[in-house]
């Protein structure tokens, strides 16, 4: 059995957690590996396969629009399904935030990275999350990680995480001092010079520029004219059909889909009181039958993300055509499944007793 190396931050801690992720990190290599020595064709095709699943899910994202315009397929089911192909463009994304496709042709990388975020606007601009992302591998779990706590990971179950969840914007804007604190803490940790702290400031401000703006205002005058109707009646406003057309074609799939991902990904990391590089404590794997709606929303996330922390270099769609083994690799080693408790301790990890975020 091929035992990885350490990576650097690894080097700290105890030599039993070390060890055990690098026999983890050894295993799934070792996974893919076989996975590819049967299949070499996908391996050897990895960009034009990326393209691929791009066009594929564009194509239904389209599709599902015009047969919506036809009549043929309801709005509940446009909206579902279109919610599905959306999901597989954010997996396509996170793998291109990672170089996994086109990574020497950045013209075909960088128009892939704009089809991603064009349909789906409720997401933050994926050069700035580039970043956001990559630091989040460097420091899972701790008050720097801006990434997951700006989706509630280590917040406290109430009124406010449940707005955030629905609506990111809201999240935000409902709880300024909250968004200002942990931005804060991302760019004390991120930033190297003073010229950096204002780059990194800028940037954050803009990163739903333009398109989540104009998502997030389209889908809330959406929400106005729908209780507008509700209290006054059905009445046929200029611009309306073409505006609730948009809702069920492209904004409601990205709140759906939105809302699962958040949902999953934040309760399965773990937040505030893990040991910094501690792969074994920054995620936990989710399985439940009851989870399937969810995970069917976000390209089954809590199945697979675990696997990500472990080791960056497969495609989402190799991951999920493994999970099955190495997930049995992860329970053998001591990684948590279905840890629902983690929603009482607003994430934490448990280990000590630790404050809890409001």
């Amino acid at each position: 059995m091929r035992i990885a190396t350490r990576l650097p931050g690894e080097r700290t801690l105890a030599a039993e957690d070390a060890d055990k992720i690098a026999h983890i990190r050894g295993s799934l290599i070792e996974i893919g590996n076989e996975w590819r020595a049967r299949h070499p064709w996908l391996t050897a095709h990895q960009d034009q396969v990326g393209l691929g699943v791009f066009l594929i899910a564009i194509a239904g994202v389209l599709g599902d629009g015009y047969l919506y315009a036809i009549g043929v397929l309801p709005w509940w089911a446009t909206i579902l399904v279109t919610a599905f192909w959306l999901s597989i463009l954010h997996e396509l994304e996170h793998d291109l935030i990672h170089s996994m496709y086109f990574r020497n042709n950045r013209v075909l990388h960088n128009v892939m990275m704009f089809g991603v975020w064009f349909f789906r606007p409720s997401t933050i601009n994926p050069w700035v999350r580039r970043r956001l992302h990559l630091h989040h591998h460097e420091v899972s779990g701790t008050d720097s990680d801006l990434e997951e706590r700006a989706i509630t990971n280590g917040e406290g179950w109430g009124a406010h995480r449940t707005v955030s969840l629905l609506d990111s914007f809201l999240g935000m804007y409902t709880k300024p001092m909250r968004t200002h604190r942990i931005v804060s803490d991302y760019i004390e940790h991120e930033a190297r010079t003073p010229e950096e702290v204002k780059h990194l400031r800028a940037i954050n401000v803009l990163s739903y520029f333009p398109l989540g703006l104009f998502h997030y205002g389209l889908w809330h005058l959406v929400i106005g004219l729908s209780a507008y109707h509700l209290f006054v009646g059905p009445t046929q406003l200029p611009g309306e059909g073409v505006l609730y057309f948009l809702a069920v074609a492209i904004l409601a799939p990205n709140m759906i889909r939105t809302f699962c991902l958040h949902f999953v990904s934040s309760n399965m990391h773990y937040y505030g009181d893990i040991q910094a590089h501690n792969v074994l404590q920054q995620t936990q794997v989710w399985t439940a039958k009851w989870l399937k709606p969810f995970h069917a929303l976000c390209f089954n996330f809590g199945e697979t993300h675990a696997i990500h922390h472990f080791l960056v270099r497969d495609p989402f769609y190799v991951r999920e055509l493994i999970k099955n083994d190495c997930q049995k690799v992860l329970r053998d080693n001591g990684v948590r499944f279905n840890d629902f408790g983690t929603f009482r301790r607003a994430n934490r990890f448990g280990l000590v007793n630790t404050s809890m975020e409001p």
